[in-house]
């Protein structure tokens, strides 16, 4: 995951959320039937099953032993993600803004569904695995910091005296920006201790919001189940009515 590969996908994601609510100020009935836009139809659907290509690929192994040597895995994924939002961007376009059937809101939902879920599970949890390990070394070090404060301060009865006995109090200055630590070995524990508490809460923090984005790759395969299901209904409907209509 490079910052380049963000950016595109975050521009592309919040066009994907937005252009749906389109329909408050255009509808175009006949933009799905007409031929551009079942040119939309059909390029949206076929970019949202290359998406398939990548778990087919990482579950099979006989499939993964073919394809790897001459496309990794870390290719597949890219394409995976960018066909992932691109398909359901034309899609929407596809629709013309027009929801009235059950099965268009629908599907349209699950594909929005999709694609949010998608991206939190490539991203979101990503970065907070990235932001736990980083902090986790800050509070490794910044432990033995304590530690050696305590070493010196252990050293100096007199400074000990001059830690804040009433720390909650002392905390709650702090949150204000009136800093009552002292100085000395009992000021650089004081803070060190602070930070190291700091480190501690915010990694307690992003291991919840870890637990929760890894929820949402179960939600994100679930719905993806059912977004196929209501593609190919989708399209078995369209040839159903169309044929019918035609004959």
């Amino acid at each position: 995951m490079n910052e380049r590969e963000r950016i595109v996908v975050s521009a592309v994601l919040s066009l994907v959320v937005v252009v749906w609510l389109g329909f408050f100020f255009h509808t175009s009935p006949r933009f799905a039937g007409s031929g551009l836009g079942a040119v939309f139809g059909i390029a949206g659907a076929v970019l949202m099953l290359i998406p398939l290509a990548y778990p087919i690929v990482k579950r099979i192994p006989f499939v993964k032993a073919r394809v790897t040597p001459h496309l990794s895995m870390q290719s597949i994924l890219a394409l995976h993600v960018y066909a992932g939002i691109v398909g359901p961007l034309l899609a929407i376009i596809h629709t013309g803004h027009k929801f009235e059937s059950t099965l268009g809101i629908a599907l349209t939902t699950a594909m929005l569904l999709v694609v949010v879920t998608g991206f939190t599970v490539r991203y979101l949890l990503t970065y907070t695995g990235h932001e736990i390990k980083d902090k986790l070394v800050l509070l490794q070090t910044a432990r033995g910091d304590l530690d050696s404060a305590w070493g010196v301060l252990e050293n100096s009865p007199a400074e000990a005296r001059a830690l804040p006995k009433a720390r909650f109090l002392a905390a709650g200055l702090a949150a204000f920006g009136l800093d009552v630590a002292p100085g000395g070995p009992a000021g650089e524990v004081t803070r060190v201790a602070e930070s190291v508490a700091d480190l501690e809460y915010a990694i307690r923090t992003h291991e919840v919001f870890k637990r929760w984005f890894a929820r949402a790759l179960m939600v994100h395969i679930l719905l993806s189940i059912i977004l196929y299901a209501l593609l190919a209904l989708h399209i078995w409907s369209g040839f159903y009515f169309g044929l019918r209509w035609w004959t």
